[in-house]
């Protein structure tokens, strides 16, 4: 598993930062289920770092979980999942992706989609360069803190 603060664009292009510049942590391990807990952690810690409320936190950590649920199925055996959180006063944006070999983005209109969108906010799939498949998420802080 890989820890970086990455301060450059990747091939998954995360929705725009709304407001000042944002900083962007990215999460690198393997794309299996066993690592996910550490993935749901570093949510809950960055999202508590941004002042959200517990609820927030809470409903982040399980859209993340949801997330990754949708595309490890999809995954290169052996490769890796690639989690970015873009952090700004107003909002967290938090890209999660994978290696597929014939990516096909989750359907918007299935149970697990209403529920992801309604736990994170804004939400959208992606097909990105060499068949990474992304979901990318954007929670927007009710009462954001002045920068």
């Amino acid at each position: 598993m890989i820890l970086t603060e990455d301060t450059t664009t990747s091939a998954i292009a995360p929705l725009p930062a709304a407001g000042p510049a944002a900083d962007t942590v990215t999460v690198r391990m393997p794309a299996d289920g066993a690592y996910l807990s550490v993935l749901r952690t570093a949510t809950a810690g960055l999202a508590a770092r941004l002042d959200f409320t517990l609820d927030d936190i809470e409903d982040l950590r399980i859209a993340v979980d949801e997330a990754c649920a949708m595309l490890l199925s999809q995954a290169v055996p052996g490769s890796s999942l690639e989690c970015s959180f873009a952090l700004s006063p107003e909002d967290m944006t938090i890209t999660v992706s994978v290696l597929s070999l014939s990516p096909r983005p989750p359907s918007a209109d299935t149970f697990a989609w209403t529920v992801l969108s309604a736990l994170a906010g804004s939400v959208d799939a992606q097909v990105g360069p060499d068949d990474r498949l992304a979901v990318v998420m954007r929670k927007t802080r009710p009462n954001p803190r002045p920068a």
